[in-house]
């Protein structure tokens, strides 16, 4: 029986601020707490500072239900679901320091009986760290019961939702709830179970963390084979795209498509979490987190190679900036680094970056004089090489007409010319 009123949600992101939402939804006093002030602002309005479609719904409708506000202080609660960033560092370990920052927040607010859970993906046994980080800073407190001191219970639930179909997705797909008790998982199942449709699998902590990065990385492994396909059929001089689709009439095989490299918070990040856990085993997902991250290079010599033999004042049009199609999140994009390296590479050229869905180049790419945000029109009409790097809808509708002339780059195999 679900006893769970007030969630505190940490983190309002790409991940925290759906799952704050639809748990206020569905009936649940939710706080939001983010370090952004303008996030906080933005939510208490009813609005949403990022693109994904229906959050916006959901979001207007809780606040104005006075059921999701948002804070920069960790409220006392019933529950509280983690959901910040984990990125890796210079050496390609998990960064675990967003997790204890909401660990200080936290703990303070305890009194006992409450559950936390980790949302965030994370390398195995980030859990049992999070645990053990309130549980210093809590002595009084335990996970177990032992010595009779009061139970605060822990969980991960890793989030399996696709950008751009979040909101369907948080309801749809089957959920894994791994606790450091069994007791842990079933009271995250529950609270889960208040929205989500699909099966909740409940496992242990380190077994719910393994299993997000094994997803990422399985899709990770295909897509490097498509993408080293895209360097042989570049050598032997064959059209890789033509190649896939012949390849894929076969009864058991279905490859991916090749890109400019493998972007997102997940895919492009999470594989290095197990060649961390396991660096003389994983030999296989190393491989392929390198030829992923040696895709970027590759189309910046493909660009050089376009240059060749061009006007010196020639101009460039780079297509694309999120790390997937019809979104904002840029974040591991391969897009912006190709952007940024072709800026270093080529300083006395115009490089004239199209990106519908954000109102500014992000601070990598800034401080350059020869790098400019540029509505479509205009960037296609100076640029001698345009290169597709995102196959957004307003780029995979160009036509012969508006390439003529130019020297294409198509990245994502999306244009009709």
């Amino acid at each position: 029986m679900l006893t769970i009123e007030k969630v505190a949600v940490i983190g309002l992101g790409y991940i925290g601020l759906p799952t704050a939402a639809i748990l206020a939804a569905n009936g649940i006093r939710v706080i939001g707490v983010d370090v952004n002030q303008g996030t906080v602002d933005a939510v208490n309005r009813g609005e949403v500072p990022f693109v994904e479609p229906d959050l916006s719904v959901h979001v207007a409708g809780a606040v104005s239900q006075k059921l999701l506000s948002a804070s920069t202080e960790t409220p006392t609660a019933d529950a509280y679901i983690v959901a910040v960033p984990t990125p890796f560092l210079s050496d390609r370990t998990a960064d675990l320091s967003y997790i204890e920052s909401a660990a200080l927040g936290i703990a303070p607010q305890l009194r006992g009986g409450e559950l936390i859970i980790l949302e965030s993906t994370s390398p195995p046994r980030a859990t049992r760290h999070l645990a053990n980080y309130i549980l210093g800073l809590r002595p009084d407190l335990s996970s177990d019961g032992a010595n009779g001191k009061p139970v605060v219970h822990f969980a991960h639930c890793p989030e399996r939702v696709l950008p751009g179909r979040v909101m369907i997705e948080l309801v749809t797909n089957d959920r894994i709830v791994g606790g450091t008790t069994r007791e842990a998982a079933e009271r995250a199942k529950d609270l889960y179970g208040v929205f989500c449709q699909g099966e909740i699998h409940l496992t242990d902590d380190v077994t719910a963390e393994m299993a997000k990065l094994v997803e990422n990385a399985y899709r990770d492994v295909n897509i490097a084979f498509a993408n080293e396909l895209s360097f042989i059929s570049d050598t032997v001089g064959i059209d890789v795209w033509e190649l896939i689709r012949l390849a894929n009439h076969h009864p058991r095989v279905n490859i991916l498509q090749p890109g400019p490299g493998v972007g997102g918070h997940c895919i492009a990040v999470d594989p290095w979490f197990i060649v961390a856990a396991a660096p003389e085993d994983a030999k296989l997902i190393r491989q392929a987190r390198e030829v992923n991250d040696s895709k970027p290079e590759w189309v910046v010599g493909k660009v050089m190679d376009a240059l060749s033999g061009l006007p010196a004042k020639s101009e460039i049009a780079v297509l694309g900036l999120a790390f997937k199609a019809n979104i904002d999140d840029l974040r591991e994009s391969p897009a912006v680094e190709i952007a940024k390296r072709l800026a270093d590479a080529l300083p006395e050229k115009c490089i004239n970056v199209v990106e519908p869905h954000v109102q500014e180049l992000p601070s990598s790419l800034t401080g350059r004089n020869n790098i400019s945000l540029q509505d479509l029109e205009h960037a296609l009409e100076r640029s001698a090489v345009v290169v597709l790097l995102v196959d957004h809808e307003a780029f995979t509708k160009l036509t012969d007409d508006q390439l003529i002339g130019k020297a294409v780059i198509d990245t994502r195999g999306a244009l009709k010319v």
